[in-house]
């Protein structure tokens, strides 16, 4: 066949490949909507917390070595480590796909060819050497290198290389997002240990005045002042506490434990002064404006970058309906007498073949992974709206939060202070007869329960603060 008549196959090809791609499925496009409010509740300070790095957000010495320990430690990070390293030997595959392969080998063999074939009966009329026939069993050996390049004219391969980067980078923001998590979730914990300790202690002290007043009772009791069932009523009242205690104990060592687990240790006990935590403030949370979100939070990044892959397989998997040029080549020197490969260039070998190919028929395949990439790209759209709206939800509900655990904090706190006063008069008015027991009973029962409820209101607080921090995009950095 002539280079001319190679030429027109090639063209004749090209134009059917061309005209079957014409035949591209339309499908049903969605723009993403990426408009967010302008500010949280009417307030326009640019002014963010999260800016702050968690070192700075978190003050308490316990607090941050626990926090650091978990960012070497924890096994749940350590493994999303490891998937970002997946992913970049994926971006290193896909980079590598658009490049020329080259290999370099060699091959021996024997061919027999029939004498009434029309190369058998060439090689019977022909002589290797004069005098020398070519031998009915014939070997071969060669070596040499191998090459094989499909030429990324729609550029597929790259836009699969492009896909696989913004992969990469998403699972780099997935793991910050685990970082962010992980850093509240041990802050959080940590808090609520400390406050499981202040209850301890209450509950404690609270033993020790019911049990002075059922002394008191049984004395009054030995005087007929009172009867057995005043006692009684006072015995099970410090047994509901020392229950009650029980109770606090079992938490604080599921909440150690639960520590240990993210810091990946085994478990043992967990630093802390919880002395210091009546004098825990929460601070102020500066949110700035809701579209510092998109920059701030990890997760949003890493919708949007999935997004940016999926766009890119869409554009990828469209190229599958045009032809592709693959070229293939051969460069080596090969004999049928190993002693002869060494004479150049008359063993030297070469080929060069290229191949233009068009899905014409058939094509349920590639439209049916074109259609999925298309569907995976939609469903990417409406991750990244619900991840933005997500974002935006959290935050108003922690600033709100917040505001709302000052104010029952303050008024919990008056309850507390009118009950412990309420407390030393109840068992002076029934110590002088002035009162019934169980006056002393429910004052007792009531004081106990504000105390430790203001306790949880002031963990409450500090665990908003550090949500809130986390819903602004802090703690990853």
């Amino acid at each position: 066949m002539s280079n001319k008549q190679i030429i027109n196959w090639a063209g004749i090809t090209l134009l059917i490949g061309l005209n079957a791609a014409c035949s591209v499925p339309r499908l049903v496009e969605k723009t993403v909507n990426k408009s967010i409010p302008a500010s949280y509740y009417d307030s326009q300070d640019s002014t963010n917390t999260a800016k702050n790095t968690w070192k700075q957000y978190f003050t308490d010495p316990y607090l941050t070595a626990l926090i650091d320990t978990a960012l070497y430690n924890n096994q749940e990070l350590n493994v999303t480590l490891q998937e970002i390293q997946i992913a970049n030997n994926e971006v290193l595959a896909r980079a590598g796909a658009y490049r020329p392969f080259v290999g370099l080998g060699g091959g021996a063999g024997l061919d027999k060819v029939s004498r009434y074939t029309s190369q058998g009966a060439a090689d019977a009329a022909t002589e290797i050497r004069p005098g020398i026939e070519t031998p009915e069993i014939l070997p071969n050996m060669y070596f040499g290198a191998t090459a094989s390049w499909e030429v990324d004219i729609w550029h597929k391969l790259r836009n699969a290389k492009k896909a696989a980067v913004a992969s990469y980078l998403a699972s780099i923001e997935g793991k910050n997002f685990q970082v962010t998590n992980l850093v509240a979730d041990v802050a959080n914990s940590y808090y609520e240990l400390m406050a499981y300790d202040n209850q301890l202690d209450i509950i404690k002290q609270n033993l020790v005045i019911l049990n002075n007043a059922l002394s008191i009772t049984k004395q009054e009791k030995e005087a007929a002042k009172v009867t057995e069932l005043a006692v009684r009523r006072f015995e099970a009242e410090v047994a509901k506490t020392q229950s009650l205690q029980y109770e606090i104990q079992q938490k604080i060592v599921e909440t150690e434990n639960r520590i240990n687990f993210l810091i990946g240790r085994f478990p043992q006990h967990v630093p802390r002064n919880s002395q210091t935590f009546n004098q825990l403030l929460p601070t102020n949370v500066s949110a700035g404006i809701p579209s510092q979100l998109l920059a701030n939070r990890p997760d949003i990044r890493q919708a949007e970058w999935n997004l940016e892959a999926a766009k890119l397989d869409v554009m990828s998997t469209r190229a599958n309906f045009y032809p592709s040029l693959n070229l293939r080549g051969f460069l080596g020197i090969m004999s049928y007498n190993p002693l002869y490969l060494v004479y150049t260039p008359q063993s030297l070998v070469a080929s060069l073949a290229g191949d233009l190919v068009g899905p014409i028929v058939n094509k349920n395949e590639i439209t049916a992974r074109y259609k999925t990439a298309n569907v995976k790209q939609i469903q990417a759209i409406y991750n990244y709206e619900k991840t933005v709206l997500n974002a935006y939800i959290e935050v108003a509900n922690q600033l709100s939060n917040i505001n709302n655990l000052g104010k029952k904090y303050e008024t919990k706190n008056n309850q507390v202070q009118a009950l412990t006063q309420s407390t030393s008069i109840s068992l002076k008015l029934f110590t002088s007869a002035r009162a019934d027991y169980m006056e002393v009973l429910l004052t007792q029962r009531d004081v106990l329960e504000a105390r430790i409820e203001l306790i949880e209101t002031r963990m409450q607080q500090l665990n908003a603060q550090v949500n809130a921090y986390r819903a602004l995009g802090g703690g990853w950095k």
